[in-house]
C-alpha cells in the first residue's frame, strides 16, 4: 500500500487514476504534513511500502512575500514525511536550477535557486534525502493536466476571450502531461531498492518556449486567438524563474526502462481528454 500525499492536486489526481485502490491519498484536511505530532501519530498506526509526496506550495509568486508558507509545506513537510514515512519519492521542480546552462540540466548539476519557491524545493529535497532510508526525488517541469488550474487551461480561457494575446517566448523548458509523470513514477515503484538515495530528472521530449506552447495549446483546442511573442521584461513577474530549464532524462530512462512521450503527443492527450469532460 502507497501513501500520496497532496492528493487532490494536479499529479495526485493523476495517480488516483493509475494507483486505484493500491494508495490512500491524502490532502491537508486528512494529513497535515507540517505538523510533527500529527505526522509521527499517523506513521505510528500505518505503515506504507512508499510515500509519494506531491504536496507543495507552487504559487511561485506569492512564495516571495510568504516564504515562511513555503518553507513549511516544501521543506518541513517533506522532512517530516522522510523521517517518518522512511520510504519516499519526493516531486520537486526544475525552478531548482538558474537557467544559465548552455545544455539540458544533468542530475548532478549545481543547483541556484533564484527564488523562494525553488530554495524551498531545494531544501526539501535535501531534507529527505538526509532524513529518509530509501528517498528518490523526481524533478519535473512544466506540469498540467486536465485537473486543477494550470497553464494549459488558462491559455484556454484567455484564448476563448480574447482576440490576441502576448506570452514570453525567452524562457525555454519542456512541459510534462501530469498523466505521463504519474504512470512513470507508478512504474517506478516496483524498482527501487532498499536504501537508494537519488535524484531523478522526467518530463516530456522535446523542448519549447510558453510562447510555442500557447500557439500550440490554441491550434490543439481550435481556438482562434492569434498569440504574440513577447520577452519576459514586457511581463514582469515578483519571482525570477530561469530562463532555460530543460532537463536531461538519461539517467531516468537507463534506470527505469522508461519510454517519455514528446511533449505535443502528451498536449494532445490531455487536450483530448478535456473535450471529453474526463
Amino acid at each position: 500500500m502507497f501513501l500520496v500525499t497532496g492528493a487532490d492536486g494536479q499529479l495526485g489526481r493523476e495517480l488516483r487514476l493509475v494507483l486505484g485502490d493500491r494508495a490512500v491519498y491524502a490532502d491537508k484536511t486528512y494529513l497535515d504534513i507540517t505538523d510533527e505530532a500529527q505526522v509521527s501519530a499517523f506513521f505510528a498506526e500505518r505503515k506504507f511500502d512508499f510515500v509519494i509526496n506531491c504536496a507543495a506550495y507552487t504559487a511561485v509568486d506569492k512564495a516571495e512575500d510568504d516564504a515562511e508558507a513555503a518553507d513549511r509545506v516544501n521543506r518541513l513537510g517533506a522532512e517530516l514525511l522522510a523521517r517518518h514515512g522512511r520510504r519516499i519519492i519526493q516531486v520537486s521542480t526544475d525552478y531548482v536550477f538558474d537557467g544559465e546552462s548552455p545544455r539540458p540540466y544533468r542530475e548532478e548539476d549545481e543547483t541556484r535557486p533564484m527564488s523562494v519557491y525553488g530554495r524551498t524545493k531545494r531544501a526539501g529535497e535535501e531534507a529527505v534525502l538526509a532524513q529518509a532510508d530509501t528517498a528518490v526525488i523526481v524533478r519535473t517541469s512544466w506540469l498540467y493536466s486536465s485537473f486543477g488550474g494550470n497553464f494549459v487551461k488558462t491559455m484556454q480561457r484567455l484564448g476563448r476571450e480574447r482576440g490576441s494575446l502576448g506570452v514570453v517566448f525567452d524562457q525555454v523548458g519542456t512541459p510534462t502531461y501530469a498523466a505521463d509523470l504519474a504512470a512513470a513514477v507508478t512504474a517506478m515503484l516496483s524498482d527501487i531498492p532498499a536504501g537508494m538515495k537519488e535524484i531523478f530528472h522526467y518530463s516530456n521530449e522535446g523542448v519549447t518556449s510558453w510562447y510555442d506552447f500557447a500557439c500550440a495549446i490554441m491550434e490543439m483546442s481550435g481556438i482562434s486567438c492569434a498569440v504574440r511573442p513577447i520577452e519576459s521584461a514586457e511581463y514582469p513577474t515578483r519571482a525570477a524563474r530561469p530562463s532555460f530549464s530543460v532537463l536531461n532524462k538519461a539517467k531516468i530512462k537507463k534506470r527505469f526502462g522508461l519510454a517519455v512521450p514528446h511533449w505535443t503527443d502528451g498536449l494532445k492527450r490531455c487536450v483530448k481528454t478535456m473535450e471529453r469532460g474526463e
